[in-house]
């Protein structure tokens, strides 16, 4: 039995992290640290106007490198650093993006040194803009973005929200694990281009009265995770959600549901043609036998509630006529994880089960990290503690591995 380890899409990436002026450049901090965290090397260059809102040596302390802010460093420049930093980056992440800074890539200055060593570079560029909406929404910062974008500059966000200028709208930069998501995605193979994969993710609620419910734990991150990054590694993605509060990932066809049999429905119904099932979501396993019509007091004293069990959604994917090449279960478990991972396994006809121990801590329910251990019939993957994102993009790569040996 063999077992794979999990390795970061960023380790080994040597990464130039360009920080320009504006109020976001104290995210940029926190950016770098989660950069390293993934097995990065970074090294930074600050503009001059970026000095002014956060100090250099934050940045030298949390890479373990000396800053550079300036062209004319002459001790640096006696060796031409500004061509060797150009030659050493695998990729150059500015973030945070100013309206300047995006001007001037269009324009191909080289008058300071971030300007300068994208010039230099053949490597990669990605921006995550950070401005006032309105600078955003200007027609000459569209049209500057339009220009980068066709030369493949990559652009993360920005996000839209409160901004510290006391406006709302578009321009905030992206938080640091947003950015991660995003450069994690473009260092993801296609490994899955071509196919087609339908996830199920979320809670089902099974009503008991207007206003009441029974469900099982699910915030849903987690098969939204598993979306996002199988349309990153090139799949065309089909979700199937319960009543979660996440956005739908980007290019991803996205059917919302609320009980069990819905789920089903929209299940069988999205089946054909689909090359992985992938079942993330947390299924009710019980539903009441009847649903009261208006809300039951709480006067009525003790509640009795028939239940009867809902829909077996994997096994009947797994023993259906048009049954994927490659169908996926997840076990949820508090203890002996690893035995009734293999049970539901077998016991549902499944290519792979992907457990994780939902008793630890930090891990699971409404995290943002989780850890699996993923058993095939015959082999063992073990996938460590990582961003839900990260996790569900080395799941996916087990899964390209499973269906090439199926071809």
């Amino acid at each position: 039995m063999s077992e794979t380890p999990y390795v970061s899409a960023l380790t080994g990436q040597k990464i130039l992290l360009g920080v320009c002026g504006g109020i976001a450049a104290y995210k940029s901090a926190d950016l770098l640290r989660r950069l390293r965290d993934q097995g990065a090397e970074v090294r930074v260059v600050m503009t001059q106007s970026a000095q002014h809102f956060i100090g250099a040596t934050t940045f030298q302390a949390l890479s373990g490198f000396p800053v550079r802010t300036s062209l004319w460093d002459e001790a640096a420049e006696a060796a031409m650093s500004h061509i060797e930093l150009a030659r050493w980056a695998t990729r150059i992440l500015i973030a945070p993006a100013s309206a300047n800074s995006i001007a001037r890539l269009v324009q191909g200055n080289a008058d300071d040194l971030l300007s300068t060593v994208c010039l230099a570079s053949d490597a990669p560029i990605t921006c995550a803009p950070a401005m006032n909406r309105l600078m955003w929404a200007n027609a000459a910062t569209q049209a500057n973005v339009s220009v980068l974008k066709q030369r493949g500059v990559q652009f993360v966000g920005p996000a839209e929200g409160e901004q510290a200028c006391g406006e709302v709208g578009a321009g905030r930069m992206s938080e640091p694990q947003d950015i991660i998501d995003a450069l994690v995605s473009q260092t993801l193979p296609q490994m899955l281009a071509g196919k087609k994969i339908l996830i199920t993710a979320g809670p089902t609620f099974e009503d008991i009265d207007p206003v009441r419910f029974i469900g099982n734990r699910s915030s849903g991150k987690m098969g939204f995770a598993l979306a996002a990054a199988a349309r990153a590694m090139g799949a065309e993605v089909s979700l199937i959600a319960g009543p979660v509060s996440l956005c739908t990932p980007f290019n991803v066809a996205r059917t919302n549901v609320r009980s069990a049999a819905q789920m089903r429905t929209a299940v069988l119904a999205a089946l054909a043609g689909q090359d992985v099932y992938i079942g993330a979501a947390a299924v009710a396993d019980f539903t009441p036998t009847n649903k009261a019509d208006q809300k039951i007091k709480k006067t009525q004293g003790c509640l009795d509630l028939d239940l009867i069990p809902t829909a077996d959604i994997l096994s009947e994917v797994a023993a259906h006529a048009l049954r994927p090449k490659c169908v996926v279960g997840f076990a949820a478990e508090t203890e002996q994880v690893e035995h009734y991972a293999r049970g539901k396994l077998e016991r549902k006809n499944l290519d792979l089960i992907a457990a994780n121990h939902v008793a630890g801590a930090g891990i699971g329910f409404e995290s943002e990290d989780n850890a699996l251990t993923v058993f095939s019939k015959t082999e063992r993957f073990d996938i460590g503690k990582d961003s839900k994102y990260q996790v569900a993009a080395a799941l996916l790569r087990i899964i390209a591995r499973q269906l090439e040996s199926k071809a």
